[in-house]
């Protein structure tokens, strides 16, 4: 493995570790040139699942664009990054089980609506003012009285 400091070519596992899912296993490594740390993760590579946009576009699904718009919903929450790994891996388990190659946009929209509505209020309306376009305040009411439990 490369090191991400300094480009050498050759670096050493220090530790290895399971996920807390085991869905992956984490390795912290360090480089033998410039003595740098850093930690690796290495994952089950299934197949290549590819997302059909709204306009039939067809994209690479990648797991770190869904990780990006995860965490900026959740910016200043106080959610864990192992509760938003385990919310990715689950998603994705899903996705690479229920669909052979291309997956509707729609469905990983509402895939991670379910599970932010589980974890957080604020990230799910965040995430729902971009996934179903608001256009005014009235949409974020409407949302949010959604999420009112009766009295």
């Amino acid at each position: 493995m490369r090191c991400p400091f300094c480009n050498h070519p050759e670096t050493q596992v220090k530790d290895s570790r399971p996920s807390e899912d085991n869905a992956a296993i984490r390795r912290r490594r360090y480089c033998t040139e410039c003595g740098a740390r850093f930690s690796t993760a290495e994952r089950h590579f299934v197949k290549q699942l590819y997302v059909v946009k709204k306009n039939n576009q067809k994209v690479p699904f990648t797991r770190d664009k869904l990780v990006r718009s995860l965490q900026l919903c959740l910016r200043k929450r106080p959610i864990s990054p192992e509760v938003i790994e385990r919310l990715v891996n689950n998603v994705v388990h899903k996705l690479e089980t229920q669909f052979d190659s291309e997956v509707p946009s729609k469905v990983i929209g509402e895939y991670i609506m379910q599970a932010l509505k589980k974890i957080d209020n604020v990230a799910y309306i965040r995430y729902a003012s971009v996934y179903m376009d608001f256009t005014d305040s009235k949409d974020f009411q409407n949302m949010i009285d959604t999420l009112k439990v009766p009295d």
